[in-house]
């Protein structure tokens, strides 16, 4: 084989690597269970509200006994377990014998939500066996809305496994994915006063500019309309004590200074007769 030849065999070999290596480490995520196109708009946003916690795990241990010992392990729309390629999001492992137990797959996943919750449901879990009929496990996690955390606080709330069907395993966690959106906007009062408050401070500043620059003005005069605003506060201060007296205005007053009419006349008689002669 020529040089040539040999060069372009080695960069297609090397192209199927990088691609096949690309495609297995590119995880799956959750698949809406029904055909692609049945996917609501709804259930498309809400899986991608979920995005920012799908680089999480979580685990929880319970102990029932000595009989019944395990370990759930738990993700958001991604495989617990990438390498076993068998789609469990949720998955329980028996600490005693190490046995794993698939509850619930990402590839049959149902989402609904309410006002400060999301419910997760994976379902096509492993079989029950002896217990509701055989049929497929399945595990319903309650997200909770709790502010300012990204997740905490998975547990366990129980696992109902005595009915003949529709049996699941129930969680629970808390996250601000759950959060409905604040609503940030004003009222038009709060529009109003800012508008009224921001003419008032362009109408300060740029008179007292124009007053200073322009005119030519000092001190009180700079202050536009000064004229106009002193005249102002002198009817107002009138008006207030028009209306605020709590006396008639022709009232007379409460006290009565000592004029020239009660002073009366002189008297014309001296006590001459009193001086020494």
């Amino acid at each position: 084989m020529s040089p040539p030849c040999h060069t372009s065999a080695l960069l297609l070999v090397f192209v199927a690597l990088a691609v096949a290596g690309a495609e297995q480490s590119e995880e799956r995520s959750c698949d809406v269970v029904g055909d692609e196109s049945s996917e609501s708009q709804v259930e498309r946003a809400l899986l991608k509200k979920l995005e920012p916690l799908s680089h999480m795990r979580f685990n929880v241990t319970v102990g029932k006994g000595k009989t019944e010992n395990y370990i759930y392990h738990f993700r958001v729309c991604r495989e617990v377990n990438s390498t076993s390629h068998d789609f469990g999001g949720l998955v329980q492992t028996d600490k005693q014998s190490g046995k794993t137990t698939v509850i619930g797959r990402i590839n049959e996943t149902q989402v609904f939500n309410g006002s400060d919750w999301i419910m997760l449901i994976y379902k096509g879990g492993d079989s029950y066996g002896r217990h509701c009929s055989g049929e497929k496990r399945r595990a319903v996690i309650m997200i909770s809305c709790k502010r300012g955390v990204t997740a905490s606080s998975f547990s366990i709330i129980s696992e109902e496994r005595e009915k003949e069907q529709e049996c699941f395993y129930l969680f629970e966690m808390d996250s601000s994915v759950a959060c409905p959106a604040e609503n940030s906007h004003l009222s038009v009062g709060s529009i109003l006063l800012i508008t009224f408050v921001s003419l008032i401070a362009v109408y300060i500043v740029g008179g007292f500019l124009y007053q200073r620059l322009v005119v030519g003005a000092k001190g009180m005069e700079q202050i536009p309309h000064f004229a106009f605003w002193q005249d102002l506060g002198n009817l107002v201060a009138d008006g207030c004590d028009f209306v605020c007296r709590s006396k008639p205005r022709n009232a007379p007053a409460a006290y009565r200074g000592v004029g020239d009419d009660q002073l009366g006349e002189e008297s014309e008689e001296r006590d001459d007769h009193l001086l020494p002669m």
